[in-house]
């Protein structure tokens, strides 16, 4: 029920989907013709036991029979919503068609066997095979620069340059340069000219991690780039032609930040081309066993399969798991290396699981000792091995380019890895194309490193 022009209206709607949007711009699922209802005011989303209604910071608020919420289960067979004047009565209908669902319990590196997942199978493959821009929505540890990997191993850019761009890792200035590029005397420290991520990823992708932490005052530069498929380096009046892909990640609510003003609408729409959603793992508990043996074998750790018990997969399944995906990896390695004793008990696990404060290292990793060197005692433990494998990461890398001329694909066939994880490794080194050809060269390039 809707009031228009002061008048009552009536209509009916029969809706499908895991994720329902409500509000008053042309784009949601359902679109209420009201003042007082905010561009995106709310959402239905599916969870495993029904569904659930969730508030997308909307101006007036969002009630669930009379009483005000931010997010609430709703009780079917029928529930009342209330935005605005408007009221939306919701019935649990029967499907009028079955949705498409994957018959593989994987796309690439990505593992389920819920529906939810094979349904989002389903869609990357449809959408790795287009060139259209996607946003990939979901909580910090769900797998969504994974899901951009496959997305880009998997398109017809593939073998293309691949730049990424951690907005929520630079300060503003820097990422305007990062994305753009600058002319030599721009600002102080410009001693050259420097392409941006979207001329080095000429016919390939630019991957932007942490969209929504995006700066305000830099996104008509962002949304003119899409638009117009052409960038200007900061201090320079060239404009220069770009053709890129771009898909874009946050573990924000879009929708929100656009309600609340800290976010462009019209870049939310040239980002949003495909959204992706990615369901936090207390969505799909099924998927715990499946994620254990997959983890298992990538660590090549088969061969401790019989510590994750009937018993002890209960208690995983029962877990919220606020870290998602990441926090279950995280779990299984400590359980490799605490061996028969309780993980889920031990304080040991407590403290991998959650650092403290006087946990964390300040500064940058201990000197690694020169190779066959009488290692320093005085040095604890944990600090001499992280030093040692970071002295390895960087000479194996620095050979690595120099093997493949430079040509990341080439580096990542010749090393057996995927080729967003050999981006961070080098981009967590400082290293990139020009360290292999020797000197400043155009190509693939990498921003600082996310430090979570």
């Amino acid at each position: 029920m809707e009031r228009e022009a002061g008048q009552l209206t009536r209509r009916a709607t029969h809706l499908e989907g895991d994720v329902l949007r409500i509000g008053s711009h042309p784009a949601n699922e359902l679109v209420v013709e009201d003042p007082r209802v905010s561009r995106f005011h709310c959402l239905l989303a599916r969870e495993a036991h029904g569904w659930k209604l969730v508030d997308a910071g909307s101006l007036n608020g969002t009630r669930l029979c009379g009483v005000q919420v931010r997010d609430a289960s709703l009780e079917l067979p029928e529930s009342r919503i209330e935005i605005g004047d408007s009221t939306i009565v919701v019935r649990e209908a029967g499907s009028v068609h079955e949705a498409e669902v994957s018959p593989l319990p994987n796309f690439g590196s990505i593992y389920g066997v819920s529906v939810a997942m094979r349904q989002l199978f389903e869609v990357l493959r449809r959408v790795a095979k287009s060139n259209a821009n996607v946003l990939v929505e979901g909580e910090s540890g769900t797998g969504k620069e994974l899901i951009a990997a496959e997305l880009v191993q998997r398109g017809g850019r593939a073998d293309k340059p691949l730049v990424i761009v951690d907005c929520g890792a630079m300060s503003a200035g820097v990422i305007e340069s990062e994305l753009f590029g600058h002319a030599r005397g721009a600002f102080t420290g410009a001693v050259r000219d420097r392409a941006g991520a979207f001329e080095l990823a000429e016919g390939g992708t630019v991957f932007l991690d942490e969209i929504g932490e995006l700066p305000l005052d830099l996104q008509p530069k962002l949304l003119r780039a899409l638009a117009a498929r052409e960038v200007r380096r900061i201090g320079d009046d060239r404009v220069r032609k770009v053709d890129v892909r771009v898909i874009a990640a946050t573990n924000r609510s879009l929708e929100r930040e656009v309600n609340q003003g800290r976010f462009r609408e019209d870049l939310y729409y040239r980002l949003a081309v495909v959204n992706v959603r990615v369901p936090p793992l207390r969505e799909r508990p099924g998927d715990i066993k499946l994620l254990i043996d997959a983890f298992l074998s990538d660590l090549d750790a088969t061969q401790h399969a019989h510590l994750f018990t009937p018993a002890l997969v209960d208690q995983l399944v029962a877990r919220d798991w606020p870290g998602n995906v990441r926090e279950l990896k995280n779990f299984v390695e400590r359980t490799i290396v605490l061996g028969g004793e309780d993980p889920l008990a031990s304080a040991a696990w407590e403290r991998f699981r959650t650092p403290s404060a006087s946990d964390a290292t300040p500064g940058a990793p201990a000197a690694a000792p020169p190779e066959g060197a009488a290692p320093d005692l005085t040095v604890p433990f944990r600090l001499a091995k992280d030093a040692a494998i970071t002295s390895f990461e960087r000479r194996y890398l620095k050979a690595l380019l120099e093997a493949a001329n430079g040509n990341i694909s080439q580096a990542a066939r010749i090393a057996g890895l995927e080729r967003m994880y050999l981006h961070r490794l080098l981009q967590r080194h400082g290293l990139r194309r020009a360290d292999a050809l020797g000197g400043t060269a155009g190509g693939v390039r990498s921003p600082p490193d996310d430090p979570a």
